[in-house]
């Protein structure tokens, strides 16, 4: 056995790339240019297919398959988006290696991707959705832990790995403060199939996100910047701490509805948001549970806000999805020199530990002594 050898899994085996490295779907940042380098770099992208215009989807597949010359990538859905059922159409007829998700879709649609060939792969926080996912169907598993960013869990990646692999029997890849060439190699030590990355990726030149906010992922300098928040939806969420957070999570029940009924009006055109629907929405959330109703806006907006971070550059007014390993990075590099990097490293740490195991020499028991 030898170091490179370590770095072929069930993850390189079924995914058909070099190397147990994944690039995560994260919303419009996930882009055809930044699968296309994931992948010409050794790694397996997905397409945020959540985020990209249904009406501009199946060009971003075509011009992924233009320019690694195959369909040796992945798209990323929810079941709750208005095209849901196009990305399973595509993903077919595309015949693209797998699928990811978050809210997925039922067994029979999963039976239906599995028949067509398409790997369906989706990300969990918790050992009871991983064993879900696996009833269900799932050919793979990523786990994140609370570590990773956006929508994330309570439980750390070094809890949820080891409760996972130990459960279920299909691969699983580790997800949450990954970045690194010793995380990789801690991740394969333990038993995962690969890794996944969002934050990494996201901080690399091949990422479309402008200056301004790849210069604000850069000036993270301590994990605590890199927080969980309720305020936006209700729901557990990683991201870098701005003035917009600030600000919601300052307000009252009724304030933050205005704010977040002022977000959807200012950007109707993505949330549908029309004055009369914002004033009956205000009216009925006061009588009713004002804090409920601004959750429910919220969630509506979440898109808008994060596009005005990640196209606009107007981070203070947007929102940061963020995993701690900002903190850790402090440069920019293409995605093939990071997954270069991150294999070398690697690799380092597996030739190491083997040279501290020598080689067996053969041995004598020790006879009993007779009187």
């Amino acid at each position: 056995m030898n170091a490179e050898s370590l770095l072929k899994t069930p993850l390189t085996e079924r995914l058909g790339c070099r190397y147990p490295i994944v690039q995560t779907a994260m919303g419009w940042v996930a882009d055809a240019k930044l699968v296309a380098a994931t992948t010409q770099g050794g790694g397996f992208g997905f397409l945020a297919g959540a985020t990209i215009e249904p009406d501009k989807l199946e060009g971003e597949i075509q011009r992924v398959i233009e320019l690694t010359g195959g369909s040796n990538f992945g798209l990323n859905f929810h079941m709750f988006q208005p095209n849901a059922q196009e990305c399973v159409e595509l993903a077919i007829r595309y015949r693209l290696k797998a699928v990811s998700y978050g809210r997925g879709p039922d067994q029979a649609t999963i039976a239906r991707l599995k028949d067509a060939g398409v790997l369906c792969i989706p990300t969990v926080g918790a050992l009871k959705h991983a064993l879900k996912a696996e009833q269900l169907g799932a050919d793979m598993i990523t786990i994140q832990g609370g570590e990773g960013g956006g929508h994330t869990g309570s439980v750390p990646t070094t809890i949820l790995l080891p409760q996972v692999l130990d459960a279920v029997k299909i691969p699983v890849i580790a997800a949450g403060g990954y970045s690194t060439g010793r995380g990789l190699a801690a991740a394969l030590a333990a038993g995962a199939a690969g890794i996944a990355m969002g934050t990494r990726f996201l901080m690399t030149t091949d990422a479309p996100p402008p200056k301004s906010t790849l210069e604000r992922y850069l000036a993270v300098k301590d994990v605590d910047q890199v927080r969980v928040t309720t305020a936006v939806d209700g729901m557990r969420h990683r991201m870098i701490d701005n003035a917009y957070i600030k600000q919601l999570e300052q307000a009252g029940p009724v304030r933050r509805l205005i704010i977040a009924l002022k977000s959807a009006r200012q950007w109707k055109a993505g949330t549908g948001m029309t004055t009369g629907h914002m004033v009956r929405t205000f009216w009925r959330g006061v009588r009713e549970d004002p804090a409920a109703a601004s959750q429910v806006v919220m969630a509506a907006n979440q898109p808008v806000l994060i596009q005005r971070s990640m196209v606009a550059g107007r981070v203070e007014e947007g929102i940061l999805p963020s995993g701690q390993v900002a903190a850790a990075i402090d440069s920019l590099v293409s995605a093939p020199e990071l997954i270069k990097g991150i294999v070398d490293e690697a690799q380092g740490c597996f030739e190491s530990l083997l040279g501290r195991v020598e080689p067996s020499s053969s041995t004598t028991t020790p006879q009993r002594e007779t009187t």
